[in-house]
């Protein structure tokens, strides 16, 4: 069989045609042969016992009875007409029940020949019945591929009342095995299929849809789902290989009077071993000449800016520029403010570029910029203007990237004649499964330990009852000289109830804390930038105790004197987000304490959420249970959950056989590297036919 068979568009399969087509693709996004051979079911039910009537129970199981039609009956009921088909076998009767379709299920029904019905009963005075049932002649039920163990695949409401069920999907993808030959090509080569005791490609397709035992149907979904990630590995790494051969990068060999003057002289406390293998691994990449594309994880606090400043030094020595982007005014302000308070007394021009910049300044940063008297830009997605022109941009840092869409990133790269290299930061640990499939074409550092000097925060769960006790815990706080974040949800800027929440909180605590003894800021979405920047400026000033606020403060705030974080409605936030917004405390020497209020009615999930944030404050176990609650298309945020859309492996529930696709991809392109050799000929094959369909370049950072 060629492979391009399966490229053959749905509508010519047996019992498909045109309309039914078109519904494929626009609920299942089936389009050809290669779709449905690859559209997997989600369960499967036993289907190896009959049933006799006799037996019949009153529970919801699903059942399976071979009988007769004896009687066909038209009922009329207030809204249109039922039919009702009296069934036997040899041991009683039952109804056969169905409220839609009634005129052509009539006609297609043949009286007094053997049928397999399957499906849930109903017992109503003394008789059982069973709507809708699944039924098949028993000469066809016996001439099928079908076994006892029934596939059930994914539905959608649209199908189920278009008629197109579970069975006509079954029957579809028997035809399509027929009319193929069940003679799939194999993909994988012969020593990956021997190392990991695989079934071939034919045997684990066939398993899939119609299982012959469930030995064999395990074995089908292991060698799929290895298959799966193996593919998006391979890609992944491959695109790295390219990149790194292709894209050449600057050369930065010396590590010069900047950077040791900074770590001799400024440098605020000791770095951690984390920082420095991170360093470490960062220097190497930009000493070579491939251009560095590297993802730096760290958990809030663990000094994430300190080593994006050396990196920076390190490209200053060089005799290059630097660029720092960050998606927000605030954090860009925030960058800018920390940077050229550790830079004091260097010789280091820093200026930070954002919607507000004036444009009298403006001018100054372009032309600073272009004749290479600017050594450091801090900005938003200011920085990508087409106006704004580095004369030497050496190293490019984004921070939060996951907020910069492809497009904006790569506008950067188009500001030199070689790319320059980039350094992506993230606060938002992403557990190492995800971070292997959304940045395989990254290098991953990983800053996993905190400053010896940061106390961890004390975190308490309380509900709406203790809210007097709370306020209590706060006056006392505030009169030791600590400040206070209370926080309110904000899930659409535009939705007027939490607007309104803010708003009903914001004047319940100035009850609580009246002027004078307390001054409150109060900062929020819809406030104009001047004005939001005002009430940070007084609270970072300790001109106010307490700040009132929506999400705005989530990422980068940063005021060591503030030692409390209030979460209201906590149940409303993710994981990621409440721990995003407990990293606002814990900044300073003091101990810091989070308190997470809720009401008493709370779903399991959030439970779960409150409880983590209670046991925990490492951001990568936070974010193991967020993927196993959220799944990960939603850990990542729609733009990036293209990729996750796998058809049969699951990246929490099958996170080993990810680590084993990877390292087999690792492995392989080591020896192999463009896939030309005779026994990787299949993979080859497969390889090419998938990058023609991928959209996965458009996700990967």
């Amino acid at each position: 069989m060629s492979i391009n068979n399966l490229n053959t568009s749905i509508s010519y399969l047996k019992g498909v045609g045109p309309g039914r087509a078109d519904l494929l693709k626009s609920e299942l996004g089936i389009r050809t042969f290669g779709d449905l051979v690859n559209f997997f079911p989600n369960r499967y039910i036993d289907r190896s016992q009959f049933i006799k009537i006799n037996q019949l129970q009153q529970n919801t199981s699903e059942i399976q009875i071979l009988g007769k039609i004896t009687e066909l009956r038209t009922v009329q009921q207030a809204k249109g007409s039922r039919l009702v088909a009296t069934f036997v076998d040899e041991t009683g009767t039952m109804e056969l029940v169905w409220f839609r379709g009634v005129k052509w299920i009539k006609e297609a029904i043949k009286l007094n020949t053997p049928y397999v019905i399957f499906g849930k009963t109903n017992y109503f005075k003394g008789l059982f019945s069973m709507p809708h049932p699944e039924m098949e002649l028993l000469a066809d039920y016996n001439k099928s591929l079908r076994t006892a163990m029934q596939p059930v695949y994914p539905s959608t409401e649209k199908l189920v009342n278009k008629n197109v069920t579970n069975r006509v999907i079954s029957k579809m993808m028997q035809s399509l095995f027929e009319e193929l030959n069940a003679n799939f090509k194999e993909t994988l080569s012969a020593g990956v299929i021997e190392r990991l005791k695989l079934i071939s490609k034919n045997e684990a397709l066939l398993n899939i849809h119609f299982p012959r035992t469930q030995e064999l149907l395990t074995k089908a979904q292991y060698r799929l789902k290895f298959e799966e990630f193996f593919f998006i590995q391979l890609q992944l790494l491959r695109k790295k290989l390219i990149r790194k051969s292709k894209f050449k990068g600057y050369p930065f060999l010396k590590v010069g009077d900047l950077f040791n003057h900074f770590y001799k002289n400024n440098l605020p406390f000791e770095l951690t071993n984390a920082q420095k293998r991170v360093l470490k691994e960062i220097r190497k990449d930009m000493g070579s000449n491939a251009q560095m594309n590297r993802l730096l994880q760290g958990d809030v606090g663990s000094g994430k800016t300190i080593v994006a400043l050396l990196t920076i030094l390190i490209a200053l020595d060089n005799e290059f520029q630097a660029a720092f982007m960050a998606p927000t005014e605030i954090l860009a302000t925030q960058h800018y403010n920390a940077l050229t308070n550790l830079l004091k007394g260097m010789d280091v021009n820093v200026k930070l570029l954002t919607g507000s910049t004036k444009t009298k300044e403006r001018k100054v940063i372009h032309e600073q910029l272009e004749s290479g008297e600017l050594h450091i830009l801090i900005g938003t997605h200011a920085l990508i203007e087409d106006k704004v022109k580095f004369r030497n941009l050496g190293i490019a840092i984004i921070d939060e990237q996951h907020r910069f869409g492809v497009e904006q990133r790569s506008k950067l790269w188009k500001k030199n004649q070689l790319p320059p290299h980039i350094l992506v930061m993230t606060a938002t640990p992403i557990p190492r499964t995800l971070a292997m499939s959304l940045y395989g074409d990254l290098d991953i550092s990983v800053i996993d330990e905190l400053p010896p000097n940061r106390k961890e925060v004390l975190t308490a769960h309380r509900y709406d009852a203790n809210r007097l006790s709370v306020f209590k815990f706060l006056k006392e706080e505030i009169a030791k000289g600590r400040q206070v974040y209370i926080v309110y949800p904000l899930i659409n800027e535009s939705e007027a109830m939490d607007y309104k929440d803010l708003m009903d909180g914001y004047e319940s605590i100035t009850r609580e804390f009246p002027k004078p003894t307390y001054q409150i800021s109060i900062v929020h979405g819809q406030m104009k930038a001047e004005d939001k920047a005002y009430e940070m400026q007084r609270f970072q000033k300790r001109e106010t105790q307490i700040m009132v606020a929506t999400t705005v403060i989530e990422v980068g705030v940063d005021i060591p004197n503030s030692s409390v974080m209030v979460i209201e409605s906590a149940e409303r936030f993710g994981l990621s987000q409440l721990h995003q917004l407990r990293g606002r405390v814990g900044r300073g020497a003091a101990q810091s304490f989070c308190i997470l209020m809720s009401s008493f009615k709370l779903s399991d999930d959030a439970k779960v959420r409150l409880k983590t944030m209670v046991e925990t404050s490492d951001g990568f176990k936070i974010a193991e249970v967020d993927l196993k609650l959220r799944g990960p298309g939603n850990l990542m945020g729609t733009q990036q959950s293209g990729i996750l859309n796998l058809k049969i492996a699951d990246i929490v529930k099958d996170a080993n056989l990810l680590k084993t696709a990877r390292t087999m991809a690792l492995e392989l392109l080591d020896k192999d590297p463009d896939l030309n050799a005779p026994e990787n000929r299949f993979i080859r094959v497969a390889y090419i036919e998938l990058s023609k369909d991928s959209t996965l370049w458009a996700n990967i950072s």
